[in-house]
C-alpha cells in the first residue's frame, strides 16, 4: 500500500480521489504566512499546491503517483497558476528534499509504518529554512474510537506531541494540537473527528 504502483492503482480507479479542497489545517495556518518558497509533500491531486500558489507562493509538490501529478498540472493550469508550481515525482524516502530549502514545508495525512516516517518527517523538518514553517497534520488516534472506519492499521496513526519530541526545543517553537473537526460517517453521521496538527517554526 506504500508503493508507486499501489497508488497509481488508486488514482486509476477513479477520476477523482479527493475532494479538490486544500485541507483545512493548511487554510488555518498558512493564510497569514508570508509567501515564500512552499514544499507540498504528498501533493496527490494539487489541491493544497494550487490555494498556495493562488496565494502568491512558489510551489514544489511531491507526488509517488504519475497520475496524480497529471490530473494536478491540469488543476493548476485551470486555475491560472501553472508557472507557480513545480510538479516533481518522487519518493521522499529515497529520494530527500533539499536540506534549509523552503519557507513552508506542509505535509498532510503522511501515514507510514513506525520508522519509514520518523526518517521522512526528520528530512521534512530539514528542509525547513530559518524562520520557516513545518506543518504535518495527521489521524489522531482518538479517530479510532468513532464511526468513521479511519484505518485498518492503527499503528500508523499518531498524535502532534509525539512528532514534537523528536524536535531540538532549542531550534523550534512548536504547537502541538489535538484539533476537533466534524466529518461525516460511513452510514451519512455526522462525527467530531480530531488531526494532529504539528506547527513549528524553525528559528532564526
Amino acid at each position: 500500500m506504500f508503493t508507486e504502483q499501489a497508488w497509481e492503482q488508486r488514482y486509476a480507479s477513479r477520476p477523482s480521489v479527493w475532494s479538490g479542497r486544500p485541507n483545512p489545517q493548511l487554510v488555518a495556518e498558512a493564510t497569514d504566512l508570508t509567501p515564500g518558497r512552499a514544499l507540498d509533500v504528498g501533493s496527490g491531486e494539487g489541491a493544497d499546491a494550487v490555494w498556495l500558489a493562488r496565494r502568491g507562493w512558489q510551489v514544489t509538490a511531491v507526488d509517488i503517483s504519475r497520475i496524480a501529478l497529471e490530473r494536478a498540472a491540469t488543476h493548476a493550469g485551470d486555475a491560472g497558476v501553472a508557472d507557480r508550481i513545480d510538479w516533481i515525482h518522487a519518493d521522499l524516502r529515497e529520494q530527500p528534499p533539499a536540506e534549509a530549502g523552503y519557507d513552508l514545508v506542509n505535509a498532510q495525512f503522511m501515514h507510514l509504518p513506525g520508522n519509514e516516517r520518523d526518517v521522512l518527517f526528520a528530512r521534512l523538518a530539514a528542509a525547513v529554512a530559518a524562520g520557516g514553517t513545518l506543518l504535518i497534520v495527521g489521524h489522531h488516534p482518538w479517530d479510532l474510537r468513532t464511526s468513521i472506519n479511519r484505518m485498518h492499521l492503527p499503528e500508523m496513526m499518531y498524535t502532534a506531541e509525539e512528532l514534537a519530541a523528536a524536535l531540538d526545543p532549542t531550534g523550534w517553537d512548536v504547537r502541538a494540537e489535538a484539533r476537533p473537526r466534524t466529518a461525516v460517517d460511513p452510514q451519512g453521521r455526522e462525527v467530531t473527528i480530531h488531526d494532529a496538527v504539528l506547527v513549528a517554526r524553525r528559528r532564526s
